[in-house]
């Protein structure tokens, strides 16, 4: 709460804050959206208000970065049953999964960027009554870039020296 707090009393709307557990027990992280004016240093003050908190242990800035971002929806529409082959294609198109199914509804899940997400909705309202629940955005940092063919290259190498078997 402390974390939001830094933000809301300065004004700035929180398009989406996501907490959840990691591998630590002991700790959890935050993915927090929040649109700057790009024209101030209002990104480095915040992060750097952020870092004092007590409880904050790193603070990770991914403006800059191309960031693996996703964000999770359930999405129940009602459908008649003469549409369900239909709406089960576009569905399809969009990955989305069937997580439950009923007489007159189909609950999706769909995964991927927040304009994905906006367009499956957007599509699903032809089919009937609409109702969802959306996970904020869930951001990570990328790897580095690796070079395939030297990295198999490296694999690949034997040993200078390989050891004889010995005879006990």
């Amino acid at each position: 709460m402390r974390v939001a707090g830094v933000l809301t009393s300065r004004g700035y709307n929180i398009d989406s804050l996501t907490v959840a557990k990691t591998l630590d027990p002991t700790m959890s992280t935050m993915t927090i959206v929040v649109n700057l004016d790009s024209d101030t240093h209002d990104e480095e003050l915040l992060i750097k208000q952020i870092q004092r908190l007590v409880d904050v242990v790193e603070v990770i800035d991914l403006t800059n970065s191309q960031p693996v971002t996703r964000e999770l929806a359930l999405i129940k529409v009602k459908v008649s049953p003469d549409m369900r082959p239909a709406l089960l294609k576009e569905a399809d198109i969009f990955r989305a999964r069937v997580v439950d199914a009923a007489s007159t509804s189909y609950t999706l899940e769909v995964t991927g960027a927040g304009e994905k997400l906006d367009a499956l909705i957007g599509l699903l309202h032809n089919y009937g009554a609409v109702e969802m629940i959306r996970s904020g955005a869930m951001a990570m940092g990328r790897s580095p870039k690796v070079d395939h063919r030297e990295a198999f290259a490296e694999a690949s190498r034997v040993p200078a020296k390989v050891r004889e078997p010995v005879e006990v």
